[in-house]
């Protein structure tokens, strides 16, 4: 199992990462100004730019919606995966090899070289069907599409394509590409025969299957022509990349909506994905050949933020049995979230995309709102076997019912259907039906079952400083901090000094660290972050990135979106030479600042003196301040 990264091994991929380079897979930045890049943010709808990065610090900045952080942090939100995944993942794009605490080991490079060239199969495969989508023979798959309601624009946003008939029209593909038989056979896109490999998908409809990051891993094919003998419809088999049971179809295009709206709805197919999308629930996805279960709830926690503050899980079923047999399955696995699960059936057996096709945008959206919650579908689904209108019906239905009821976790939520039991039933005495619940209930905890618990009964372990970095102890109450008002000059200028010390440390080497280490600031807020350089001591001025990193983890949590703005804001100089100027002027006020402080502080002890009665402090005191004079003046004459 894999340790800890270590601590020195995250400091040197977050060094070695250009944030500019990852941030462009994702945003469009453009200059603004020297060394600093903006775009729309990510993170909320904008339509002018306010996410700021700055290489040279290492961070980004949202000076709309506040988001802020390092590489890494930029890669977990965006990928929505824990810390020590994304350290991997940046560690292997610059080929850096990971060291782990406690013996630990982490991704094996070959496996991981294996891993990548996996990907780049998969992503000249999908290119190459997407262009096939586009010939004359794939003429049939078009008409499916479209006869199922999606244009050419909807085929390309969800990067539809087509495998043509024949044998091994993506097998010359790919070994044209440079990849051998013996790479091909672990993609899951090939057959083996008598006569060596061919194509797996012939003639198909081809979608591709993409995982949270988007990078593609399976597809998943549909039969257009009647003399196919395979099955309606066909996946990628399991391999190292695609395993089912922990693939979502559109989690790549819903990742931001999921996490945004809190809130998931899980269709059953392809098609359904692309109408919810294109009829406005961009939070849809698809499971691929299997029942939602353990591993895509785990996925599903990550981007519902499902930490019991809300969210919702929208199951929608066909109206079938198999649809009703599926949504009670999900009750099985629903007690694993902390967010409000729910099922959403359409009465007429319709899906989606035949909702959309029939009925328009609005029948998919009015599908949603129906939903109800899956406690009370389950239940309902059991007393449906029974005939409510005879005594024996409804002693039958509350005996199937009392397990189901009695199998709800949380006790007041188990109290409370109860309750909509005995009105379900229509039974005198509403205490009945809680006795049965309470006596199955304590049966299951007597034989080992799962003990019913409330709200937060499970503990949480958290490690808010990611891998390698041990958490500190509770620092009891944190100081209040306000913003100063930007019209105050000397608020102004001790702001403007903390930006240039933070994006320009190497600035402070030699004397001039001992100079900026004795300042002192008269707005608290920027006291509060000049301390925290100093805790970080003069060794990384020379280091940007680590400097900002460690003044980050110095400062109380409260200024940290403060520091990280302070580092990221543009600086008003267009040229090197004009930063370096502006940056040693601002340094210059600073401690021309502080030499008028410490005089006005001289000459209030000079006037309080008795020059006769002490004559050595005074001449002391007159001395001081002539040498903070000429200092004065020095700088002055440097700028």
């Amino acid at each position: 199992m894999p340790g800890l990264i270590k601590r020195d091994d995250i400091d040197e991929v977050r060094q070695r990462t250009d944030i500019k380079e990852v941030v462009d897979g994702y945003v469009t930045l453009k200059g603004a100004g020297l060394g600093t890049f903006k775009g729309l943010c990510p993170f909320h709808d904008e339509r002018s730019p306010s996410f700021t990065v700055r290489p040279q610090v290492g961070r980004y900045h949202c000076f709309g919606c506040g988001e802020d952080g390092d590489v890494i942090a930029f890669v977990q939100k965006q990928d929505h995966s824990s810390f020590q995944e994304a350290v991997e993942k940046l560690a292997a794009r610059i080929g850096y090899e990971l060291r782990y605490e406690d013996g630990g080991t982490g991704p094996n490079r070959e496996e991981v070289g294996r891993r990548q060239r996996l990907l780049d199969a998969h992503k000249i495969a999908d290119e190459f069907f997407r262009a096939q989508l586009l010939t004359p023979g794939a003429a049939e798959a078009r008409n499916f599409l479209f006869g199922r309601g999606f244009d050419r624009a909807a085929a390309e946003h969800f990067g539809c394509g087509y495998a043509p008939q024949g044998w091994d029209a993506l097998l010359k593909h790919l070994r044209g590409r440079g990849f051998t038989d013996a790479e091909l056979k672990l993609t899951g896109m090939f057959s083996e025969g008598n006569r060596g490999i061919y194509d797996r998908f012939r003639g198909r409809l081809i979608w591709p299957i993409k995982d949270i990051a988007g990078d593609t891993i399976g597809f998943g094919a549909r039969k257009l022509y009647e003399d196919d003998q395979g099955p309606k419809y066909l996946n990628t088999p399991e391999t190292t990349l695609y395993k089912k049971s922990q693939v979502l179809y559109g989690i790549d295009l819903a990742k931001r909506s999921i996490a945004k709206d809190r809130q998931l709805v899980v269709v059953e197919g392809y098609t359904d994905v692309m109408a919810c999308h294109l009829a406005g629930i961009t939070t849809a996805v698809a499971t691929c050949g299997t029942a939602f279960g353990t591993e895509h709830i785990k996925i599903a926690r990550r981007l519902l933020s499902d930490d019991g503050t809300g969210g919702e899980v929208v199951f929608t079923f066909d109206g079938d049995a198999a649809g009703q047999k599926a949504a009670l399955r999900a009750f099985e696995e629903d007690q694993r979230f902390t967010a409000q699960t729910y099922v959403a059936v359409e009465p007429t057996g319709a899906d989606p995309c035949d909702l959309r096709l029939s009925r328009g945008d609005e029948a998919v959206h009015a599908l949603i709102q129906t939903r109800r919650p899956l406690f009370e579908f389950a239940i309902r689904t059991t007393l449906k076997q029974f005939n409510l209108d005879t005594v024996e019906g409804r002693v039958q239905g509350l005996k199937a019912s009392v397990p189901v009821v009695a199998a709800i976790r949380d006790a007041s939520t188990r109290t409370g259907y109860c309750q909509a039991l005995t009105g379900w039933l229509g039974m005198p005495d509403p205490n009945e039906v809680l006795r049965m619940v309470n006596a199955a209930v304590k049966r299951g905890s007597d034989q080992g079952g799962p003990a019913a618990s409330g709200p937060g009964a499970a503990s949480r372990s958290t490690q808010p400083g990611g891998p390698g970095v041990a958490a500190g102890p509770s620092s009891g109450a944190v100081p209040s901090y306000h913003r100063p008002d930007p019209r105050d000059p000397v608020a102004s200028m001790e702001r403007q000094a903390l930006e240039v010390a933070l994006q320009q440390p190497v600035l402070l080497a030699d004397g001039v660290w001992d100079r900026f280490a004795a300042a002192r600031f008269a707005t608290p807020a920027f006291q509060a972050v000049h301390d925290a350089m100093r805790a970080t001591g003069p060794g990384l001025v020379g280091d940007p990135v680590r400097w900002v990193e460690h003044v980050m983890h110095e400062v109380p949590e409260p200024l940290r979106p403060l520091v990280s703005e302070l580092a990221v804001v543009p600086l008003p100089a267009h040229t090197e030479e004009a930063v370096l100027k502006y940056c040693r002027d601002i340094l210059s006020r600073l401690f021309e600042l502080q030499i008028t402080r410490v005089k006005a502080d001289k000459m209030g002890q000079l006037q309080r003196l008795d020059a006769a009665a002490d004559p050595e402090t005074y001449q002391r005191l007159n001395r001081e301040l002539m040498m903070l004079e000429m200092e004065r003046r020095a700088l002055r004459a440097d700028t």
